[in-house]
């Protein structure tokens, strides 16, 4: 007879009763599988393209049900992200028990307080970009510069430290997520916050994001070592909004 194989989630999904955590019971294990392997693969990604080195930052994605979230605990790098490394928390913040020691994420609260204030996102890449948080770090808001990241994005709001100067809490960032329009957003000396329906999604803006802020600084510094005048930058992203906006006039 083949082996029977162990249960990917022991302390979830035990058929021993005593085992079967209460919040699980309505969840379903191979959505879990799904999603931890997405953010898996998302999180190499934007470790492989400079976006977040070390054990900063955090990626998280909401199951298919809206039930809980799949996140990156605090102290796991990007690059190191496993099945058996992530965590699993319900929406209403309760963490499940997992088969490592894992500390929760610093930035579980804010993650949730967005998935709470906007059912259209469900996924968020936050990380320490080096061209975004230099800008968020000078108290710049990063301009829309490209007609993509004025499409794309619109724009990313500059939220600042709280008020003793430390990081910017859930009860901040999450009033300006009540805007649809918001996107992506950039936290004054910390980094980026990119959103979508998918992690790859919410991939794309993290890269958007920093690229922005890469030619937003060769720009100024170009205009400046040539003495220009700045120029104007796009106000639409596509000819079709372009077009739109001005016939309603």
């Amino acid at each position: 007879m083949p082996k029977q194989q162990k249960p990917p989630f022991p302390h979830y999904f035990d058929t021993c009763h005593e085992r079967v955590h209460p919040m699980t019971t309505s969840l379903d294990f191979h959505d879990i599988l799904d999603k931890k392997d997405q953010l898996i693969a998302t999180a190499k990604r934007c470790f492989e393209r400079g976006l977040q080195t070390n054990a900063g930052g955090n990626l998280s994605v909401c199951l298919e049900t809206r039930e809980a979230i799949v996140i990156k605990p605090s102290g796991v790098g990007y690059n190191e992200c496993t099945r058996e490394n992530l965590q699993l928390v319900m929406m209403n913040g309760e963490i499940l028990p997992s088969e490592l020691p894992l500390k929760p994420s610093k930035d579980l609260e804010f993650h949730l307080e967005i998935y709470r204030r906007r059912a259209d996102i469900s996924a968020i890449v936050h990380c320490h970009s080096p061209w975004a948080t230099g800008y968020a770090s000078a108290g710049l808001e990063i301009p829309c510069l490209t007609v993509q990241t004025v499409e794309k994005i619109g724009r990313m709001p500059l939220i600042p430290l709280n008020d003793q100067l430390g990081p910017q809490t859930a009860e901040m960032i999450g009033p300006y997520f009540d805007d649809p329009k918001i996107r992506a957003a950039v936290l004054a000396n910390h980094g980026t916050i990119g959103t979508g329906k998918t992690l790859l999604a919410a991939q794309y803006l993290a890269e958007i994001i920093e690229e922005t802020a890469h030619i937003a600084y060769v720009r100024d510094a170009m205009v400046a070592a040539h003495g220009l005048k700045t120029p104007a930058s796009p106000v639409f992203g596509t000819l079709k909004d372009q077009k739109m906006a001005l016939s309603a006039e």
